[in-house]
């Protein structure tokens, strides 16, 4: 037990620094159009919904460390010193016979994240190191087999979570990752692992190979097929491995039939199954003109972590403005703890942002980007049709609400409208093209949004 203290507390050591050296994924360079109607309709109704969420939920959630990748060898990865890579791994894999969510309420996450004004989630399913957040036939290294939760009746966690979601009308996006160092048909136990690719030849092992791919796609079509209803988009991580290289192509031809219109995110592979963009912990310098999404922790990493470093309300309100400016949604990273709830820290923040977006969401959601759509703390959106104009003030943390707010770019008609407490006020245009106008008093330091007619 001491020697697991010591060690629990060394990789919370690790985690800062492995946090700014971890592998972050980039847009792909290209986009590729589906061309299926249904897709198409479904793209554009997730591009309304502007904010949603992505849970990584697993074994590395027990100890609260940075999800999957201490197991990985690559020179990157900080592990504990003193520790040795085979006894890590070990140690890792044994986590499933620890990890028991006593409390797992998939009602109360749907309901914080309602409040939160997110629209649509994204559960991850197995990451990359294999442990099954749903109930296969293919692995027993899965939460519904392995440890004491496998006797819970709530054992097959992904459908209660997506079940609870539903409830709230969110879309229902799956992750899914396509490398498993678990399985032996990936990393096989013949041949260290290097890093993060499967550690043998094909041309030398072709029957690992083909066992591996079955493996994956009968995994995905358990996921798809209708058991855990029906789908809105299929999330894969792990670019490292190509999604036609396990199926997807068939996989999806028949996941369609269940889902019509899924949205397959084949993430960082340019093609027909990188439905939406996906840039990890960034956003692009400039507006792009197909879907996209920036994927961002609220905290430091993607799972919980003890203590963590929260972003607050009003930077990640900030960070929404910016992403829908540029014609992009937000799905913001939020971790279960090991018990199975949202901590209250958590909590907090996140009914802040769904405060300040039950009065200002029009300005968020179901909205399209505008040409001039930023000067400097101003993000612009407008409605569907071009008639209405949004103007979103991003006031930076440690700033208050000046008495006056003035841009240059979209001009309004007519008086504008402070969503913030729904008051009109007067618009100044100069001969420049600055609009300047004078803030309703009471106001909380928070950022503004304004509407206005075009």
């Amino acid at each position: 037990m001491k020697r697991m203290l010591i060690l629990t507390a060394a990789l919370m050591l690790s985690l800062s620094a492995f946090s700014q050296n971890s592998f972050v994924h980039k847009a792909s360079d290209g986009y590729q159009w589906p061309d299926d109607p249904a897709v198409l309709e479904k793209l554009d109704q997730w591009q309304d919904l502007k904010f949603g969420v992505l849970m990584h939920w697993g074994l590395y959630s027990v100890p609260g460390i940075v999800e999957s990748w201490n197991i990985c060898n690559e020179d990157w990865i900080n592990r504990p010193k003193g520790s040795t890579y085979e006894g890590y791994k070990q140690w890792y894999w044994g986590l499933s016979k620890e990890f028991n969510p006593v409390d797992f309420d998939p009602a109360q996450w749907a309901q914080v994240f309602e409040e939160a004004g997110m629209k649509y989630m994204i559960f991850t399913t197995k990451h990359h190191d294999g442990f099954c957040m749903f109930d296969t036939q293919y692995t027993d290294f899965s939460v519904a087999k392995a440890g004491p939760f496998a006797s819970d009746p709530r054992r097959d966690i992904a459908r209660h979570v997506f079940d609870a979601f539903r409830t709230k009308d969110f879309m229902i996006g799956a992750y899914f990752s396509k490398p498993d160092w678990h399985c032996e048909w990936f990393w096989n136990p013949y041949y260290a692992t290097p890093n993060r690719r499967i550690n043998y030849k094909v041309e030398m092992h072709p029957d690992w190979w083909d066992n591996y791919v079955a493996f994956t796609r009968n995994q995905l079509n358990e996921i798809t097929g209708g058991r855990y209803g029906k789908l809105d988009i299929l999330w894969l991580d792990g670019g490292w491995i190509r999604g036609d290289q396990v199926g997807l192509d068939e996989v999806l031809v028949e996941a369609r039939k269940v889902s019509p219109g899924l949205i397959s995110v084949d993430r960082t592979i340019q093609g027909p199954n990188e439905n939406y963009q996906t840039p990890e912990q960034s956003i692009p310098a400039t507006q792009l003109d197909h879907p996209w999404e920036s994927c961002m922790t609220l905290g430091t990493d993607w799972g919980w972590t003890p203590n963590p470093r929260y972003k607050s309300a009003r930077r990640v309100i900030g960070t929404l403005a910016e992403i829908t400016a540029k014609g992009g949604c937000l799905a913001l990273g939020v971790g279960p703890t090991p018990e199975g709830i949202i901590e209250e820290k958590a909590v907090v923040i996140l009914r802040e942002i769904g405060q300040w977006l039950s009065r200002c969401g029009e300005a968020i959601y179901s909205t399209r980007t505008t040409e001039n759509y930023n000067d400097g703390k101003f993000w612009f959106t407008a409605s569907k049709d071009g008639r209405t104009g949004y103007a979103v003030y991003a006031l930076p943390d440690g700033e208050t609400l000046p008495a006056t707010l003035s841009w240059k770019g979209d001009l309004p008609k007519g008086k504008v409208t402070v969503l913030n407490n729904g008051r009109k006020v007067a618009a100044k245009v100069a001969a420049d093209g600055t609009v300047t106008i004078k803030l309703p008093k009471g106001l909380v330091d928070e950022p503004v949004a304004l509407k206005f007619a075009k």
